[in-house]
């Protein structure tokens, strides 16, 4: 598998990624190639894909989906 060095990495960005790992359990290796996959996905996304995925999100409903509805969820939070 590949290696990759990144050098002069300013410290502040430093301490996000190790906060970011920490909270994600991960070790800052993973953390870093999981933002790298995710940033390489995002930058070759066209405004036409995010406007279907905008779509298809605003079309979504949950009853479809087999989710109950939120008022009784709502009653079953209460009655517990």
């Amino acid at each position: 598998m590949p290696i990759l060095h990144v050098r002069n990495v300013p410290e502040t960005l430093y301490e996000d990624l190790q906060s970011r790992a920490d909270s994600q359990r991960r070790s800052l290796s993973a953390e870093v190639i999981t933002l790298l996959e995710w940033a390489v996905v995002e930058a070759e996304r066209t405004s036409e894909m995010t406007l279907v995925s905008i779509r298809q999100r605003r079309s979504f409903n949950p009853a479809t989906a087999g989710a109950p509805d939120s008022t009784t969820l709502l009653r079953q939070d209460r009655d517990r």
